[in-house]
């Protein structure tokens, strides 16, 4: 996941459009043609499809491929454009509902579509999937150097229907295929208890920043009464974040009144997001890792400047740039980074990351426990605890 400050403008579509964004440029005010010879090539090429290829070709089929290539010559692994299919599921994803098999890819290596982890109670959890299996062929296509995007897109689709994966586990040097059939899969993004074995220590765990954690986050805090425990430990590893607003909304909750982040666009205007006054003002330790990108790092990087609580784990991903989300017309969209953003004693952590208070690396080939619910704590979870017992001593 990324951060994404939605943005619905009213936009359309077609081969002028096209052909006009390419020759026309604004500077100081005037408008002048530029590149003339390129929209020649452009149309050049156009008119050779038309006449010469072998195949018919839609005028639609051409300006799709002619938007994607668009996009994808920036270079930037955020900036997509998303079809009809893609931009549907997006959205579907951002309020936590979607047609799926329930399984979260990791960030670490965008080349190898690999098990970040199954979700609760869905088919890949029914099926045997584990967390660090790798994704080697969907439905017979061969997934190397696929697209995260596209590979997600593949194993979603309509409840009742049926997707054949291949996949090998390295531990054991195993390789399998499984037949799922797609759920209806619904994410909620926190869950809240008290910690096993530790009464008055509150555990939270915010998987991803979906439009409706905010909301999670308050219901979660009230029906916890939060306010009855001594203490709090919050998780947000493997978080890959999600929309800005819940992230402002979430860290509202961690520290004081002030900016929770900046967000700077290529002009270097700075539009500075505060926090909503809900700030619950207790001991508390957070946990991170090299996979808390994006909104879960707009929280983390609020916390660790206001010092409002220790961070714990690894460094994170580095993610500080923010995409905005641009509907095309014809249910098409397109997903482009239009800022940056700074913490809030305006440190850009992008491709850097943000440092742990105190540093600590999961044991190799042990699982991190997630919501536990007993107390064989992975060593990060019980350094966490350690952090904050010391804190309430």
């Amino acid at each position: 996941m990324q951060e994404w400050n939605l943005k619905r403008v009213a936009k359309s579509v077609g081969v002028m459009l096209l052909i006009v964004s390419v020759i026309v440029t604004t500077t100081l005010g005037g408008v002048i043609l530029a590149n003339v010879n390129n929209v020649g090539r452009l149309v050049h090429v156009m008119q050779l499809i038309r006449s010469d290829y072998l195949h018919n070709v839609t005028t639609d089929q051409l300006v799709e491929g002619a938007t994607k290539g668009i996009v994808e010559a920036l270079g930037d692994p955020y900036s997509i454009y998303m079809n009809a299919t893609e931009y549907g599921d997006l959205f579907q994803m951002l309020e936590g509902k979607f047609g799926g098999v329930g399984i979260v890819l990791s960030l670490k290596d965008p080349k190898k579509l690999t098990v970040l982890r199954p979700i609760k109670n869905s088919p890949a959890i029914k099926a045997g999937i584990q967390s660090g299996d790798v994704v080697s062929k969907i439905d017979g296509a061969v997934t190397a150097d696929m697209e995260q995007e596209k590979a997600v897109g593949m194993m979603r689709g309509e409840p009742g229907t049926k997707v054949n994966l291949a996949l090998y586990r390295e531990r054991a040097n195993k390789t399998f295929t499984v037949t799922l059939t797609r759920e209806n899969i619904t994410v909620p993004t926190v869950e809240g208890e008290a910690l096993p074995g530790h009464s008055d220590i509150a555990y939270i765990n915010i998987s991803q920043f979906s439009s409706v954690t905010g909301t999670e986050l308050k219901e979660t805090l009230t029906k916890m009464e939060i306010k009855k425990f001594k203490g709090l430990i919050l998780d947000m590893r493997y978080n890959h974040g999600g929309e800005l607003k819940s992230a402002v909304q979430v860290a509202s909750y961690f520290i004081p009144e002030g900016p929770a982040v900046y967000i700077v666009d290529k002009q270097g205007n700075i539009d500075t997001k505060m926090t909503e006054g809900t700030y619950l003002d207790m001991p508390m330790v957070v946990l991170v890792n090299e996979e808390s990108a994006s909104a879960a790092e707009i929280v983390a990087g609020a916390i660790k400047d206001t010092k409002t609580a220790s961070l714990v784990g690894v460094k994170t991903f580095g993610k500080g740039i923010v995409q905005t989300i641009f509907p095309l017309g014809m249910g098409t969209g397109v997903k482009l980074t239009t800022a940056k953003y700074l913490t809030p004693n305006k440190v850009d952590i992008h491709k850097k990351g943000i440092d742990p208070d105190v540093v600590v690396e999961l044991d190799k080939g042990k699982p991190a426990t997630i919501s536990p619910t007993d107390t064989n704590f992975d060593n990060q979870l019980q350094k966490a605890l350690q952090t904050l017992q010391g804190k309430l001593n």
